[in-house]
């Protein structure tokens, strides 16, 4: 048996507990595009960069709860966020409304806020997709980007088939009887006898039922849809960093490793882990993380010189 949560959904993350970490708050984030639902880790110390982090399809914030404590730990803020639509971040009803494009300029604005200056970028799957737009559109506001159980491109077919049936079910009957049609098909993948506890039950219904159906429908569809981006995110000349478990089902793990061959991208596999590190290995993958964050610092540093390491020492 994998290290992934044994009732881990394929189609979104669990977190295993609702307790906020040391030093974590929840609050809004007001920026030039509208306010967003957040969680604020604090660096413990004298922070040492910013992290802000992107859920993925059906998810939310919550689902780096558990790598908020161990980043945080290591000197970074980190803020994780609802994305327009999502949870508890309000958003409209109109589809038009969550094209890649807004999606993206969201997050710029969401950098920006932060006051922190450029930030170290993190998506999850779906979120992934969305920190990519936003990285090719505004390379500035970001420090790195790093695609966490997400490819350049669009999921693997029984994915794909799994989204357009969501989006039809939704088109069709009311949400709430989707959710007990998701919930259903989701169980029957997890071990006998295993149950989710009952705040996560009601979490994850609130969070469904919160959720705008057009933020689903037209996020489903970017996520069937998106093309290969390989070339563009080799070109943007950022640290890349390419993250996954080895148990990965979404995207194709030779894929993913492929890509982070032709990008020259630092690449991390999780052993053990599925779609979910951040949930199931949230030590590890913050391990992970942190080094690839701190290489990105020493690289900004450049080499010192004699004078420099002078300067250092008096």
């Amino acid at each position: 048996m994998s290290g992934e949560d044994p009732h881990y959904s394929p189609c979104m993350s669990k977190p295993r507990s609702l307790a906020l970490p040391p030093r974590t708050r929840a609050r809004r984030l007001v920026t030039a595009r509208g306010s967003f639902a957040v969680l604020d880790a604090a660096a413990a110390g004298e922070a040492r960069g910013t992290v802000l982090m992107l859920p993925g399809y059906t998810g939310s914030k919550e689902d780096f709860l558990a790598l908020l404590g161990p980043v945080s730990e290591a000197g970074y803020r980190v803020v994780a966020i609802d994305g327009r639509g999502q949870h508890e971040s309000p958003g409209p009803r109109g589809r038009a409304a969550y094209s890649r494009r807004a999606l993206a300029l969201d997050v710029v604005a969401q950098a920006a806020s932060l006051g922190d200056g450029p930030v170290h970028l993190l998506g999850h799957s779906f979120g992934g997709l969305v920190a990519r737009a936003a990285a090719l559109l505004a390379p500035a506001a970001f420090r790195s980007l790093t695609l966490l159980s997400s490819g350049p491109g669009p999921v693997a077919r029984p994915q794909r088939i799994r989204v357009r049936v969501l989006r039809g079910a939704l088109a069709l009957l009311p949400k709430d009887r989707v959710w007990e049609a998701t919930r259903w098909l989701d169980s029957r993948g997890e071990e006998p006898g295993v149950t989710d506890p009952p705040e996560i039950v009601l979490f994850l219904r609130r969070r469904w039922m919160a959720t705008r159906i057009a933020q689903l429908s037209a996020t489903g569809r970017l996520l069937r849809r998106e093309p290969d981006g390989t070339e563009q995110l080799a070109a943007l000349g950022m640290p890349l960093h390419i993250a996954y478990g080895a148990e990965e089902m979404i995207w194709p793990t030779p894929f993913l490793a492929a890509t982070a061959l032709r990008l020259g991208a630092h690449h991390t596999v999780v052993d053990g882990a599925g779609h979910s590190p951040n949930v199931s290995h949230p030590e590890e993958l913050a391990a992970r993380l942190v080094a690839f964050w701190e290489q990105c610092a020493r690289k900004e540093a450049g080499p010192r010189t004699d004078a420099d390491a002078g300067a250092g020492t008096a």
